[in-house]
């Protein structure tokens, strides 16, 4: 009967929780049922009252500059002698002051210097940075660095008074099914807690959305809303474990999808901020995808997981490491590699400098090579790099393409795919849909021929027979 009870009383708490307590009269509420609930309210008590403090407000000023005309909001001139001529219009700036909300996390301090850990999308733009405790103490505050890439800040403000600080968890611990909390200032209501649990662990967001891409995602059903980011996500014990960064939602409101950065994610950004003022990612210097099960195939992959390597910039540490395109990566520094995202989240987490094992699958055979990463440049930077080889992909014909695109069985069995703007390939007239049919006078039946062909020791120069519409082309690409 003991038993029983120990397994009715936490039960019996969840369902008083969640609303769905079966109908139940004050008397049938023992003592001893009683007290496990007080017990389990308790709980959540000291959990706030321990977090509650360490987590701030943020609000923050971004000054905007735009060019308007001297004219543009109208003179009252204009209605007797008509607007001015073009070259008469003096051009003038503008300051826009624009605000904004969110919150933060108290994470160190060191002497006067307190830290606050927030949200890139917070604060990263800010000129103005104000900190409002739980207690109603404000603090002005700066900008000490950001890390876009995993869309955090952080912040530093100073004073000779008692602050409370976060007791930071480890989230590798963190698994489905945890109670969590989170915290922050939704809508400007600040110092709002709400409850649930961890409803998956190691999401990554969706291609194209605009959210930090170098990190994976703790998913929580516990309410997130505006205002919310930058707060903290918190387990059973009050240890912060997540810093709150987004939601999933077609309202905007929260539906119950959240989602907030791993604390060990952002424990390698805070070090690498106040020891040097910015965040160093390795860099590698190919472009990748998740091979499909047709390619697969044809380059004898036996393995379901690796990034398959469609371009190589020149002069990276990729290029310098022998690795090519068409090889499959499994492995970096003895972690196994998921995918493609998984391959960039491994290489921006390497220390640049640094000669680290890799290992690939290449023609069906498997090898391993030593890579000297370097620093990962601005995306602005990697973009206007365009040395990459060879600047286009490449699929192996199947019927379905065939009957797409009305092409006969002896056009070819090797197709054009995306084609790099400002690439060789570019430039040399490559368009999507080319079919090859030669490399340097070998004929390319297969995608492997394609990939031998273009990896050809010591060549630098390849001329290429392509059939396009109907009529056939020799095009001559370098690397």
């Amino acid at each position: 009967m003991k038993n029983t009870k120990k397994i009715v009383y936490p039960a019996l708490a969840l369902c008083l929780l969640f609303g769905v307590l079966p109908a139940v009269s004050a008397q049938e509420l023992n003592a001893s049922e009683a007290a496990a609930l007080e017990g389990f309210q308790n709980s959540l008590r000291k959990i706030a009252q321990r977090t509650l403090p360490v987590v701030v407000e943020v609000n923050v000023v971004q000054v905007v500059k735009q060019q308007t005309s001297a004219f543009s909001f109208g003179s009252p001139f204009e209605f007797f002698f008509g607007k001015p001529k073009e070259d008469e219009q003096k051009s003038r700036e503008r300051e826009f002051r624009q605000t904004g909300l969110g919150s933060g996390v108290i994470i160190r301090r060191d002497g006067e210097k307190v830290y606050v850990l927030t949200n890139n999308h917070v604060a990263g733009e800010a000129n103005e940075i104000t900190i409002k405790l739980n207690d109603g103490r404000e603090y002005d505050a700066k900008l000490m660095g950001a890390d876009s890439r995993r869309d955090l800040a952080l912040l530093v403000f100073e004073t000779k008074d008692s602050i409370p600080v976060a007791t930071l968890g480890d989230s590798d611990k963190v698994q489905v099914g945890d109670w969590a909390l989170a915290l922050g200032n939704p809508l400007g209501f600040e110092s709002t807690i709400t409850f649930g649990i961890v409803s998956a662990v190691g999401r990554r967001p969706m291609p194209g959305m605009e959210v930090g891409n170098f990190t994976d995602y703790i998913q929580t059903d516990a309410s997130i809303n505006r205002g919310n980011s930058g707060g903290a996500l918190v387990n059973s014990r009050g240890e912060v474990v997540g810093i709150n960064t987004w939601i999933a939602s077609q309202s905007g409101g929260s539906i119950g999808l959240g989602f907030a950065i791993p604390i060990n994610n952002a424990k390698n950004v805070i070090e690498q901020i106040i020891n040097k003022g910015s965040v160093e990612y390795g860099w590698l210097g190919v472009t990748s995808a998740d091979p499909s099960k047709e390619l697969r195939e044809a380059m004898s992959i036996r393995v379901s997981t690796g990034a398959f390597v469609h371009d190589v910039f020149l002069d990276s540490p990729a290029y310098y490491a022998g690795i090519q395109p068409g090889d499959l990566i499994v492995r970096v520094g003895g972690q196994d590699v998921t995918n493609s995202t998984t391959l960039v989240q491994l290489v921006g987490n390497l220390v640049p400098g640094r000669t680290v094992e890799f290992q690939l699958i290449r023609f069906g055979e498997t090898k391993t090579l030593q890579v000297r990463t370097a620093a990962r440049k601005s995306e602005k930077e990697i973009a206007g790099a365009q040395k990459l080889w060879p600047g286009f992909s490449a699929v192996e014909m199947t019927e379905k393409i065939r009957r797409d695109l009305s092409l006969s069985a002896d056009n070819g069995k090797v197709i054009i795919g995306n084609v790099t703007q400002g690439s060789s390939a570019a430039s040399a007239n490559l368009k999507t849909g080319d079919i090859i049919r030669e490399i340097n006078g070998r004929k390319i039946a297969t995608i492997m021929d394609f990939y031998k062909a273009i990896n050809e020791a010591d060549k630098k120069e390849f001329m290429l027979r392509i059939h396009r519409s109907g009529n056939e082309f020799l095009i001559g690409i370098v690397k």
